[in-house]
């Protein structure tokens, strides 16, 4: 669904007030931005695209995308190959770079060098053959949410290992239920077959220390005894500390659950911070935030899949300088603060992380920095173009384990031998 962000100005004065403030030779432009899916998105997507709008004599559209990164980039790659430029700035995932290059514009004529003040090496992702194919514009990694009353009521720790997270949820989950919520849960997460279960399912092999599926030269490393190991125990979880029906939740499912208070631990991004913290949550001021749980045995850590999202031009755009204009002021420093005092986006602009202001708002972002910045990263550079075939075959695998169609070992050994087909002769 599209919808519109528009100036309350009447049409007849904006074209009076217009002219002044766009550049020499350029002219009104309608400006689309893909913004993301969920309240967050809307609300520290929109209304700072809009004040760009009005301040440049531009009107600005956004564009609401499909709540799965899988849907969104299948439909990304329909309006490729169409050739399609009804989308000006994408809202692109931190493993999309190599994947969709051909179609996205190089930013380094319009960054001036503004990209020195971001993660490098987001910015390294996000450059393919010498060309800045995307700003970044928030970064991602898997935190551990808990309840924090509820720990206490139970005399629980927060858990160091998946064993302890398992034994905890357990005793908070039988506490709860037997004092009358039926509905109660012990931990949430995503666990339906999509991208979503790739970083899932990533954290707990890493955690095990299964390594990262393909590793950085291109081998394939899937198969191995820790790997099938973490997938087993996360079995373990579904219909005992876990419902059966997490095997379709993504992160909006998940959150859902958590913030309706009947969930004792959740896996989600840190997006799920500020909206628990709102006036109308039931959990506000109960919320605690921890990095995951570290597996067992040898290579065993704790984990986390880097995620996030960058700003990104479509080489399709009919207005590709405006376009880029609002691609660079959306990832600016000044509106990366907004958004991480108010809706918890972990900013990419490294001195952010210094900032009181958003040390106050999310504390947890200070404390748990090494988090985000060691987080383990999905095999896209290896695997550049095949990626997605990738991705796929270990969500349809880990699925196949938490469902319980498969075992760990067998399916980690299925699984190689889909990517030696994906594979071939190279990546």
């Amino acid at each position: 669904m599209t919808i519109s962000f528009r100036s309350t100005v009447a049409k007849a004065a904006l074209a009076a007030v217009a002219a002044p403030l766009l550049s020499v030779g350029a002219q009104a432009a309608t400006i689309t931005i893909s913004c993301g899916n969920n309240a967050a998105d809307v609300e520290f997507c929109g209304k700072f695209a809009e004040d760009w709008g009005k301040k440049n004599g531009h009107t600005v559209k956004m564009y609401t995308p499909p709540a799965s990164s899988t849907d969104q980039l299948a439909l990304l790659r329909q309006q490729f190959a169409a050739k399609s430029g009804d989308i000006d700035v994408l809202m692109i995932d931190v493993v999309w770079p190599g994947v969709i290059k051909d179609h996205l514009v190089d930013l380094k004529p319009y960054s001036k060098g503004v990209e020195k003040d971001h993660f490098p090496a987001i910015v390294a992702n996000n450059t393919v053959d010498g060309k800045l194919l995307g700003m970044p514009w928030f970064t991602d990694a898997g935190l551990m949410f808990y309840r924090k009353d509820l720990l206490e009521k139970y005399g629980v720790k927060a858990p160091q290992t998946w064993d302890e997270l398992s034994a905890a949820a357990k005793k908070v989950q039988d506490g709860e239920r037997a004092a009358g919520n039926k509905d109660f849960q012990g931990f949430v997460f995503q666990a339906k077959a999509y991208e979503g279960l790739s970083c899932d399912a990533l954290e707990w092999v890493y955690s095990y220390g299964g390594g990262t599926i393909v590793d950085a030269k291109g081998n394939i490393t899937i198969n191995n005894a820790q790997a099938a190991k973490a997938l087993d125990t996360a079995a373990s979880w579904i219909g005992t500390i876990a419902p059966q029906g997490v095997l379709n939740y993504g992160e909006e499912d998940a959150r859902g659950v958590w913030q309706n208070g009947n969930a004792a631990f959740m896996r989600n991004w840190p997006y799920a911070w500020s909206l628990g913290q709102a006036a109308d949550s039931p959990i506000k001021g109960k919320i605690g935030v921890a990095a995951l749980p570290a597996g067992t045995g040898p290579g065993a850590k704790k984990a986390a899949t880097l995620g996030g999202w960058q700003l990104a031009v479509n080489k399709y755009s009919k207005n590709v300088d405006a376009a880029a204009s609002l691609a660079l002021y959306m990832t600016s420093a000044e509106i990366q603060k907004k958004r991480a005092v108010g809706g918890s986006y972990n900013p990419t602009v490294m001195s952010l992380y210094k900032d009181a202001d958003v040390a106050k708002a999310n504390p947890f972002m200070v404390e748990l920095l090494d988090v985000f910045t060691n987080a383990a990263a999905r095999p896209a550079t290896a695997t550049g173009l095949k990626y997605p075939e990738v991705s796929q075959a270990f969500w349809d695998a880990s699925h196949d384990v938490l469902s319980g169609k498969s075992k760990g070992a067998d399916a980690v050994k299925k699984l190689e031998t889909k990517l030696k087909q994906v594979k071939k002769a190279a990546w």
